[in-house]
């Protein structure tokens, strides 16, 4: 049986395939921004500016130490924020949005304002649904 290749992305202006490389780097960035702490992460540093680690903990909610320690090194490694160590003791690491990482942010409030036009809508749709199931 012969395997069949995934099915390339056609540029959405264009309708021409995708490069190669920006296919995977579209791949990747959706499944950052599908992955919630990024985006509570992103929501922190874009309200509160530059903030300190344990404070981001804080706001974020809910996340463990290691997965902010993750998170956070994988936004910086993507470009998305800068870590700032403060030579102190004890330490005080802080971090910040870079412009790539504000404009994530932005590109991410159209969900949550499509959500607030639509939260009706889907809850209805989601009532419907349940009541045909239960």
């Amino acid at each position: 049986m012969t395997a069949v290749p995934p099915a390339r992305i056609s540029h959405p202006e264009t309708g021409e395939v995708a490069d190669p490389r920006v296919e995977a780097l579209v791949n990747e960035v959706i499944g950052r921004v599908a992955d919630k702490w990024t985006m509570l992460i992103l929501e922190v540093l874009a309200e509160h500016g530059e903030t300190r680690f344990t404070r981001v903990g804080e706001l974020v909610g809910g996340i463990s130490q290691k997965m902010l320690t993750q998170t956070l090194r994988q936004m910086e490694r993507d470009g998305l924020v800068v870590r700032t160590v403060h030579p102190v003791i004890p330490p005080k690491v802080e971090y910040r949005l870079t412009d790539l990482g504000f404009t994530l942010a932005e590109a991410f409030c159209g969900v949550w304002t499509w959500a607030e036009k639509n939260i009706d809508r889907i809850e209805a749709a989601r009532a419907a649904f349940d009541a045909r199931k239960g």
